[in-house]
């Protein structure tokens, strides 16, 4: 009696499933050609040479069809001579591409019966022949707005910037680039729904001349409408409104939009922002829409800390915490408090401060205590502050009222003292990069007038001011990447007083260190006291010239940055009687993420020491 076949069992029945499907899986692998024939990865069946001009033989070595038959190794002579038979078509399609119409082909199969492990060899020599000139560019609009007399300058400037004019050499890439900028111009600006409606290239492989025509339907010209914030909660949106200042009413630039995206989402009070113009608003036959821009947000939390570990040769290695509160219970502004702990500065801090009005004005208050060593002093202090400020994209403005409390610690120290000035302040910044500026100008200067209140009541004035210039040289013939560039500082300072007035020693001016006087410690130069001490002074001065130049490494543009620099200052009490300290060093720059890193090496004339200093990052 026969034994009855035993039954797969299930996982016996799985393992041979699994083990198909693999297979057939690998299957798959296999390379294949553009009708969904498998190419095998063997030994080349022919070796290909391409006799050219430079770009059209990259253009044929990269994208010729025959490329991907060089490796089916069991390719017969028949099949090659099949496939060399279609190449020439190929070949011209691909030429054409380049703005080469009528090129001269010639295909040869060169056999090595002497020696059958060597591949035959294909050799494509092509002549491409005169390139295809434009000689007639007819660039022009349909539809609604093609008459607007608003919109005249953009699509004049349309035609004059489209990408083939009269002259130039016609390429298939060209006509396509040409075609998307004309379509890309007129949405940046004023139309940001126009199309291209129309465009047709007649190529005379004969003359190699090429006439072109494009139509563009520019759309209806939008302006700003309202802004409208989806997804609020936590915060008033009508502040952030107007915290955006998106010009509502003026005709639409993508820039504009961009700027004041950029400004929600830098304000804090998002984590994420995208505005939308809204131009499904516009109804059959406008001209002129109104369209309002939606800005989908989320909201960042209420609240946010932030530890930090930093590094100065100035004031050594500091810790630090920063909180900000987005809402103040009751007050609704945000408050920003900040503590930070090093050996020379300590100094705790906090400032309140109100969304922007709709003049862009917004109200703050303040306050700072801290511990500074001032020269050969040490002095606790208290500053307290209230007014009005507007940031705007280049321009920073407040005016304040400023209480100031100093008291100083030393042997022969100045009595504490105390004041109250009104001021004003502005700061220009006018670079082409915040963060890694290469040329531009930053313009700041304060004034303040007030009187003393301890020891005694005395007026007094004080002025500052400080300007900073990168000047590019022009790069030389075969430069590529950043040029060279002069850095030029100023800074300045006076504090106008009868020669009795005891006035804070916060508000004296100190000089030396990194950001002042190179070669000199940090705040080591001002003036003597009646006891030899030094201690701020009434009258500051301070320039540098710094030329940057770009370091290539094997021709290649890098990161990093060579300087020499000369700088000098001064610190005194009387205008007719100063000393000027010079330092004198070089030094290195990286390029970081997040801004410069410095290290210079800087020789003080005066004192005959060398002093390293480091900086991270950069600020005006």
């Amino acid at each position: 009696m026969p034994k009855p076949t035993p039954a797969i069992t299930p996982a016996l029945r799985s393992a041979f499933l699994l083990t198909c499907a693999l297979l057939l899986s690998g299957c798959s692998l296999l390379s294949k050609d553009t009708n969904g024939a498998a190419i095998a990865n063997g030994p080349a069946s022919f070796d290909l040479e391409v006799q050219a001009p430079e770009d059209v033989r990259e253009l044929l070595e990269t994208h010729m069809e025959l490329q991907r038959f060089r490796n089916l190794s069991d390719l017969r002579r028949s099949e090659l001579s099949r496939l060399l038979g279609a190449a020439d078509a190929n070949i011209r399609s691909l030429v054409g591409t380049l703005g080469y119409f009528s090129p001269t082909i010639e295909l040869q199969l060169i056999e090595t019966p002497g020696d059958p492990d060597t591949p035959r060899k294909v050799l494509v020599s092509v002549e491409p022949g005169p390139s295809t000139t434009v000689t007639e560019a007819d660039v022009d609009f349909v539809g609604i707005n093609a008459d607007d007399p608003k919109g005249l300058g953009l699509r004049e400037i349309t035609r004059r910037g489209w990408g083939l004019q009269q002259g130039d050499r016609f390429t298939q890439t060209a006509w396509s680039s040409a075609k998307t900028e004309g379509v890309r111009r007129l949405q940046n600006r004023r139309y940001p729904t126009a199309e291209l409606r129309e465009s047709r290239a007649d190529v005379d492989a004969d003359t190699s001349e090429a006439r072109l025509r494009v139509r563009y339907e520019a759309g209806p010209a939008y302006y700003f409408g309202p802004l409208v914030i989806e997804g609020a909660e936590r915060y008033n949106p009508a502040g952030l409104i107007r915290l955006a200042r998106l010009p509502v009413g003026d005709e639409y630039r993508q820039t504009a939009l961009l700027d004041a995206q950029q400004r929600l989402a830098n304000s804090g009070y998002y984590d994420s922002v995208f505005l939308t113009l809204m131009t499904d608003a516009a109804q059959p036959g406008d001209t002129e829409v109104h369209a309002p821009v939606i800005a989908e947000v989320r909201e960042a939390p209420l609240q946010k800390w932030i530890y930090g570990l930093g590094f100065s040769t100035d004031t050594g290695p500091r810790l630090s915490i920063d909180h900000t509160h987005n809402r103040v219970p009751y007050l609704g502004w945000r408050a920003q408090s900040k503590l930070q702990l090093n050996k020379k500065n300590p100094m705790l801090s906090t400032r309140v401060s109100s969304l922007p009005d709709y003049s862009g004005w917004n109200y703050f208050f303040g306050g700072k205590a801290a511990r500074e060593e001032l020269a050969d002093y040490t002095a606790n202090s208290v500053t307290m502050v209230a007014g009005r400020s507007k940031n705007e994209d280049k321009i920073d403005r407040s005016y304040f009222l400023q209480y100031d409390m100093a008291k100083a610690q030393g042997t022969g120290a100045p009595p504490s003292s105390s004041a109250i000035t009104a001021n004003y302040s502005w700061t220009g910044r006018y670079f082409n990069n915040p963060t890694n500026p290469t040329r531009g100008y930053g313009l700041g200067w304060e004034a303040g007038a007030g009187m003393t209140l301890t020891p005694a009541q005395e007026p007094f004035g004080r002025v500052a001011a400080r300007w900073l210039y990168y000047r590019p040289f022009a790069r030389q013939e075969g430069q590529t990447g950043r040029s060279s560039r002069l850095a030029l500082r100023l800074h300045g300072g006076a504090v106008i007083a009868r020669e009795d007035a005891v006035i804070p020693i916060t508000q004296l001016f100190l000089s030396g260190g990194d950001t002042t006087v190179r070669g000199y410690s940090y705040q080591s130069l001002g003036t003597r006291s009646d006891s030899g001490k030094l201690i701020g002074g009434r009258y500051m001065a301070a320039g540098s010239v710094e030329w940057q130049r770009p370091i290539t490494i094997a021709g290649n543009s890098s990161d990093w940055e060579h300087a020499t620099f000369v700088d000098a200052g001064t610190v005194t009490n009387h205008l007719d009687s100063y000393t000027i300290f010079v330092g004198v060093g070089t030094g290195i720059r990286w390029r970081s993420p997040v801004g410069p890193l410095q290290a210079d090496l800087a020789y003080g004339l005066e004192t005959k020491d060398v002093r390293l200093h480091l900086r991270l990052g950069f600020n005006f």
